[in-house]
């Protein structure tokens, strides 16, 4: 066919593809020019010109075979004769051919100015507002039916064009009730919905759920449709049955499809019920005096830790009053309260059903009397009695964020142990009367050996936003996780902003792309929390500077806590340049390219 097009002809090559070329749609998508000959061109007032006006006038589409659009014609007398070929791909409506190659006929003009030889393909834009609607009305209908399941299990398919689907999956660990599972769920989409905002598919995963949606099928399609109706009943023979195979059947194959749920079941009463013991022991141990087993062989030694009676923080606390609540945690609830001496205290009551928060309780009750450091927060001792389980801190009233840096500069580098925090966010820094900052929550803490440098964890814990992509993803963690948190925190600071923002829809608002694009533009101080706009503009770049050196996708490239410190407190320190940080682009790491950028993240 190409023969019959020549230098001194126009060929408009219009070819209409649906190619998943990446993950995440562009904003604006742009028509790609695929080559532009201008050695032969024409002027706006000749007859070529006249005639590729014609050709070129929007014009609906139709295919009655309803495969695809093809179409190649001409206009024009020779040697003015315009040729144009055109086409969409076979499984592509006929709704969006027409929209693509009536916008292709603009930009091949617009592209290839005067040239009379030009061939455009177009990769269709998708349309992201009605495809993420889409996505949030199918993730919804999941969750919520995924809970209600006795199985914790729902999948499903949604339309989102005439030809194509979304399918997606939510489930739930067997061990969760409903209303844990729905609010687990529910809990693991608001976290992602920034990352996955305009995904063509994403994945969301944690210890006890996982939601995922993708454009292709993941799951056995033939599980969407309804079991087949049961056999209509048999008329009954003239002679007597033969021997029962019948009845042999129908008992041996449930029984052989039942096997596998059954052992599944006992082997999960089992693991419950030994933790049940574990716990039951642990708590004896400790009323008798004894040591409990923490973590990396440590124990929790009573003499060191002030047990409290039930009655007393129950009295402290107005027996749990809603008043007196502080805050909800991971594991457990915050309550304020005054002892009888007149001492404020914060009371952590954890979850009765959460297994997670027996761990936990051996965590803290054990780091904290062997880590002592004026930002750390205090703990006080503990109380133990049937199924509660409190951790009792010093109380530090304000609830703001200032510096903590320090505190866990020591626990990496400076305490006699190597503390990796694994959970390090605005709300766990606390800040008592004078503005100093304790770190608190060392529930999900783990103890590193002097020459340890990493560990790898099954059970993937903390809050969406301030891990460590090299966590989320491989279980991974470092003194470099607490790195890339804290310098979330950083950001988080000077722009006072949150790293997840509820109530913003607009991907754009992602405080780790904002950091990025404002810093590339050398737009600083439009980054900065309007609060802020009297500070020293070389002081918030620095601390921008850190902010991004943290949060680097690389954890080679990320600084240590000690470098960190040294950066902040030099004025002569030379910051080397960041690397693009995680959930950014290749094309967002080019300021040219910022104004198509796709939103790019997977949790």
């Amino acid at each position: 066919m190409m023969k019959y097009f020549y230098a001194s002809d126009l060929m408009f090559l219009l070819t209409f593809t649906c190619l998943v070329l990446l993950q995440s749609f562009s904003r604006a998508e742009k028509l790609i020019l695929n080559s532009c000959n201008t050695t032969s061109n024409y002027t706006s007032s000749s007859q070529f010109k006249t005639n590729l006006n014609l050709l070129l006038l929007p014009s609906p589409v139709s295919n009655d075979s309803r495969v695809g659009f093809f179409n190649a014609s001409s206009i024009g007398a020779s040697p003015n004769t315009v040729y144009s070929l055109m086409q969409c791909r076979g499984d592509i409506s006929m709704e969006d051919c027409s929209t693509c190659l009536n916008s292709a006929k603009v930009e091949i003009v617009s592209q290839c100015p005067g040239g009379k030889n030009a061939v455009l393909r177009a990769n269709p834009a998708t349309n992201s507002v009605v495809f993420n609607r889409q996505v949030g009305a199918l993730i919804k209908n999941l969750i919520t039916n995924a809970a209600s399941n006795a199985s914790r299990f729902q999948i499903g398919l949604i339309n989102y064009t005439n030809t194509e689907n979304i399918y997606g999956m939510a489930q739930c660990t067997g061990d969760l009730s409903e209303t844990d599972c729905l609010s687990c769920l529910q809990n693991m989409t608001q976290a992602v919905s920034s990352p996955c905002q305009n995904k063509e598919g994403c994945r969301a995963v944690c210890a006890s759920c996982i939601v995922r949606y993708e454009k292709q099928p993941f799951f056995d399609l033939s599980l969407l449709l309804p079991p087949p109706p049961p056999p209509p009943p048999q008329a009954p023979g003239p002679s007597p049955p033969d021997p029962p195979t019948g009845n042999v059947v129908a008992i041996v194959v449930p029984t052989v499809v039942e096997i596998p749920v059954l052992l599944l079941a006992f082997c999960a009463y089992l693991k419950w019920r030994r933790r049940r013991i574990v716990s039951k022991k642990s708590r004896r141990r400790l009323k008798r005096g004894e040591n409990i087993p923490g973590i990396n062989g440590g124990s929790i030694e009573p003499q060191e830790s002030p047990q409290f009676a039930l009655d007393t923080i129950r009295n402290a606390t107005n027996d749990f009053a809603d008043a007196n609540k502080l805050g909800r945690g991971g594991f457990g609830v915050v309550y304020k309260g005054t002892l009888s001496n007149g001492q404020e205290i914060a009371a952590k009551r954890l979850s009765k059903s959460s297994v997670q928060g027996s761990e936990e309780f051996k965590n803290e009750v054990m780091l904290l009397h062997k880590l002592q450091h004026k930002n750390l927060v205090r703990l006080l001792g503990f109380c133990l009695d049937g199924e509660e389980k409190l951790l009792i801190y010093e109380y530090v009233p304000n609830g703001s964020l200032d510096k903590h840096l320090f505190g866990l500069l020591y626990l990496h580098e400076d305490s006699r142990l190597k503390i990796i925090h694994r959970d390090l966010k605005a709300s766990n820094i606390l800040l008592d009367d004078e503005m100093n900052a304790k770190i608190s929550d060392f529930g999900m803490a783990r103890l590193f050996g002097v020459d340890q440098t990493h560990q790898k964890t099954k059970r993937v814990a903390g809050t969406f936003g301030y891990m460590a992509p090299e966590y989320v993803i491989k279980g991974i963690i470092s003194m470099k996780s607490d790195v890339y948190s804290f310098g979330v925190l950083v950001l988080e600071i000077i722009s006072g902003q949150q790293i997840i923002n509820q109530n913003q829809a607009d991907s754009s608002k992602d405080l780790i792309r904002s950091a990025w694009m404002h810093w590339r533009e050398g737009a600083h101080l439009e980054f900065l929390d309007p609060s802020l706009t009297s500070s020293s503009p070389s002081e918030v770049m620095k601390c921008m500077h850190i902010g991004l050196l943290c949060i680097q996708n690389n954890i080679e490239d990320r600084p240590t806590m000690a470098s960190v410190a040294l950066m902040l407190d030099s004025n002569s320190a030379i910051l080397a340049t960041p690397s693009p940080p995680p959930f950014v682009s290749e094309s967002e790491s080019h300021p040219s390219e910022w104004e198509s950028v796709p939103n790019v993240g997977e949790a």
